[in-house]
C-alpha cells in the first residue's frame, strides 16, 4: 500500500538534529535479557562516581565499612540533587566523606568553559574536561502547543571526530580522544543546570561517532535511562555507519531510535561526503538498518543533510526515495539545511528548493 513518507525541516542545524528525532541511543542497558557492562571500578577511570549505577554505589560503601544505604544515598545526591563535590555530601557522614577523597575519589562533573546563548533559546555549551580538552553540548528547548517545555541535550561522544566528513566543522578539527562514560552524562546535568529544566529527550548528534566509543556511550545510556530516568525512546544516537556496530546495537533490543547520517542516495556520492563510507557500502548500512527495525520494531531515522547543487536537487530526491520504497512503514527521514561552516566548500539550499523536494519523496514512498 502507497504511504507518504514524513519530513520535516528547519533552519537551525541543531533544531533540526535534535527535535525532530525522537530518541536514539546505543545502549543494552536495561534490558533484562542482555548483560550491560560493568560499572565497577576501571583502570583507565578508577575514581569517578558520575556514571555508577545504585548496586555499584552500595557496594562501594560496603568496600568503605559503610552500611549499604549510603549508597542509596550517595545514589540520589549524585542524580537527585547533583551535588558537584564530595564535600557537600551533607547527608553522608564526614569521615566516609574524607576517606572518599582521600582514596582519589571525585564526583566527575567539569566546568562550564563557554555558553551561547541563539536566538530561539538554543544554548551551544563548552564544557571544560578534566585535561584541559574542550566538549560541545547543545541544549534545545522547545514549548508546545500546552506550554510545556521539551527540552533535548544533543551531547558528544568524542573531543573531535576522526571520520572527517567533508561538510562537518568537527572532523575539521582533528581528533583527540573517546569520552568516558561520566563525561557525557555530564553534559546532560550542565544543560539541566543551565535550564533549571529536567532534559527530556537526549541525542547523541554532537562532537564524535558514538559507534566508535559504543562501550562508553552504552555505559551512558544505561544511566542516563535507569539512575537519571530518561526513557530510552527519548534516547536518539546518530551514526555515519561503522560496520557491525548496528548489528551490536540491534542485538541490545533496545527501545531507543537508531539514526543514520546519510547525506547521499547512492554509494559515489556518500564516499565524496563521507570517506568512510568505502568501508561500509549503503547497500549494507541499509540491510543492517532492516535487521535492526525487524529486531527493535523502533523505525531508522535518515538525516539527509541538504548541501546546495550537491544532493538536493530532484533526481536525488527520486533516488533515495526508491533507495527506501521497498522499506515500509518502519523509517523517517529527516531533512537538514546545510548550516555553512567558515571555509567550507558547501552552500545551504534556498527554502524554495527544500520545500519542492517534499512532494517527490512523497510520491516515491511506500
Amino acid at each position: 500500500m502507497a504511504r507518504m513518507a514524513v519530513f520535516h525541516h528547519a533552519y537551525t542545524v541543531p533544531l533540526a538534529r535534535a527535535i525532530h528525532v525522537r530518541a536514539v541511543s546505543v545502549a543494552c542497558s536495561g534490558i533484562a535479557t542482555v548483560t550491560a557492562p560493568s560499572l565497577n571500578k576501571k583502570k583507565e577511570d578508577p575514581q569517578v562516581l558520575l556514571g555508577m549505577s545504585e548496586q555499584d554505589l552500595q557496594q562501594l560503601a560496603l568496600d568503605f565499612g559503610q552500611q549499604s544505604y549510603r549508597g542509596k544515598q550517595l545514589h540520589h545526591l549524585l542524580y537527585k540533587r547533583k551535588v558537584k563535590e564530595i564535600q557537600d555530601f551533607s547527608h553522608l557522614p564526614l569521615a566516609f566523606r574524607n576517606e572518599l577523597q582521600d582514596a582519589g575519589w571525585r564526583v566527575g562533573r567539569s566546568p562550564i568553559h563557554k555558553a551561547v546563548t541563539a536566538n530561539d533559546g538554543t544554548v551551544k555549551l563548552l564544557v571544560k574536561l578534566e585535561d584541559n580538552r574542550l566538549v560541545e553540548t547543545v541544549g534545545i528547548p522547545v514549548k508546545d502547543e500546552k506550554g510545556s517545555i521539551r527540552l533535548t541535550a544533543c551531547v558528544s561522544s568524542q573531543v573531535g571526530c576522526p571520520l572527517r566528513c567533508s561538510f562537518c566543522a568537527t572532523g575539521k578539527g582533528g581528533f583527540s580522544r573517546n569520552l568516558k562514560r561520566h563525561e557525557i552524562v555530564e553534559q546532560v546535568l550542565a544543560i539541566e543546570e543551565l535550564f533549571k529544566h529536567r532534559v527530556t529527550n537526549v541525542v547523541f548528534m554532537g562532537m564524535g561517532e558514538p559507534m566508535l566509543n559504543m562501550k562508553e556511550v552504552l555505559e551512558a545510556h544505561r544511566c542516563l535511562n535507569k539512575d537519571i530516568q530518561i526513557g530510552q525512546r527519548m534516547i536518539t544516537i546518530s551514526t555515519v555507519g561503522v560496520p557491525n556496530t548496528i548489528k551490536r546495537l540491534a542485538s541490545c533490543k533496545l527501545q531507543s531510535t537508531l539514526a543514520i547520517s546519510l547525506h547521499a542516495p547512492n554509494q559515489k556520492l556518500r564516499e565524496k561526503l563521507v570517506p568512510s563510507a568505502k568501508s561500509y557500502p549503503l547497500d549494507a548500512i541499509m540491510k543492517d538498518c532492516r535487521d535492526y527495525f525487524h529486531e527493535t520494531s523502533r523505525r531508522v531515522s535518515f538525516e539527509y543533510t541538504l548541501l546546495a547543487g550537491v544532493n538536493d536537487e530532484v533526481g536525488h530526491a527520486k533516488e533515495l526515495a526508491e533507495l527506501l520504497h521497498e522499506w515500509g512503514p518502519g523509517y523517517h527521514v529527516n531533512l537538514i539545511p546545510y548550516n555553512p561552516v567558515d571555509g567550507s566548500e558547501y552552500k545551504r539550499p534556498y527554502k524554495k528548493s527544500v520545500c519542492g523536494l517534499h512532494p517527490t519523496f512523497g510520491s516515491f514512498s511506500h
